[in-house]
């Protein structure tokens, strides 16, 4: 299905992909006031599943609740309008929904406090990268590198999902860029770890202890919460604790965690391997019961995802 094809949701219509748009002087757009979430869809052997959506939606409602936008739609009626959206989108692997100030506005504080929602479902690939200007980088195994130069300075609260709080980090992240590295990883002004722009940092001890930073510091990821879980079932020990730039250079493993990538495996952190240099084992190992789940291999966590065309026959 073409871009041109698709169809976004706003506020109750599906409009075309090319028309869904807002004024230049919009105050999301001028402001940084739009508040945003991410899922993903598999395909499963009982058709397209969002994976999570429960949880993504709750934290877009939050996001809304910490920024202050008067959000007048509900989870369940957002949840439906998520299903209607992938199933009027074949093919659709992504969903982002926005909710944002379209109004133009002359105050910091809005005149009319309307949020929009629009709601869009499409290929990252042959939708987005496809058409854009520039080479694309995704690479499987990640060069990190820690973000020393600029400490995490959130304009809100670091567990709003909001674009204001997104400016400073894809500067370094460019910078790093540049200098041959994959990703960044944020510090606290504390000092300790937090985690990358769209990531959640894990490593492993020398112990074999799961680690991560706790969640109060943090945007806590819906796939950060769903490894935690995972892990545990599976017997590892875990613990969210404060992390130093000296803990991840000594551990034995270490990976980051997102809606778009899942388990992401760190092969070295400065220009220093990171164990062996090669995905450890118990990164492999989640890494792979991710997977099974998410593709609807795993009775036990069938329930975190929603099967959209199971919606469609329930209404008949």
């Amino acid at each position: 299905m073409a871009a041109q094809e698709r169809r976004i949701w706003v506020d109750g219509e599906l409009v075309p992909w090319a028309e869904a748009t807002v004024h230049v002087l919009s105050h999301s757009l001028q402001r940084g006031t739009l508040v945003f979430d991410y899922m993903r869809v598999y395909e499963t052997q009982k058709g397209p599943a969002i994976f999570r959506l429960g949880p993504h939606l709750d934290r877009l409602v939050h996001s809304c609740d910490l920024v202050g936008l008067p959000l007048r739609r509900g989870a369940g009626e957002l949840a439906e309008a998520t299903r209607s959206t992938v199933r009027a989108n074949p093919g659709s692997h992504s969903v982002k929904i926005s909710a944002y100030l379209a109004a133009i506005e002359v105050e910091v504080v809005p005149q009319d406090d309307h949020v929009s929602v629009a709601i869009a479902a499409y290929d990252v690939i042959e939708d987005v990268v496809g058409p854009n200007r520039g080479s694309h980088q995704q690479r499987d195994l990640l060069k990190l590198w820690i973000e020393r130069r600029n400490r995490r300075h959130d304009v809100l609260a670091p567990q709003a999902k909001v674009a204001s709080n997104y400016g400073g980090t894809m500067l370094a992240k460019w910078r790093a860029r540049r200098n041959g590295y994959d990703e960044i990883l944020l510090l606290s002004e504390d000092g300790s770890l937090a985690e990358s722009p769209t990531t959640n940092i894990f490593l492993v001890d020398d112990a074999g202890r799961l680690l991560t930073p706790p969640a109060e510091q943090v945007l806590p990821g819906v796939t950060r919460a769903s490894i935690l879980e995972i892990a545990a079932a599976e017997g590892l020990e875990c613990s969210e604790e404060g992390l130093f730039p000296e803990d991840l250079m000594a551990a034995s493993e270490v990976f980051l965690s997102a809606t778009s990538v899942g388990v992401w495996p760190v092969i070295s952190v400065d220009g220093q391997p990171v164990g062996s240099g090669e995905p450890g084992p118990v990164t492999a190992s989640l890494r792979e019961r991710f997977q099974r789940i998410v593709g609807g291999e795993d009775p036990a966590y069938e329930h975190w995802l929603d099967f959209v065309t199971q919606a469609v026959q329930a209404e008949k």
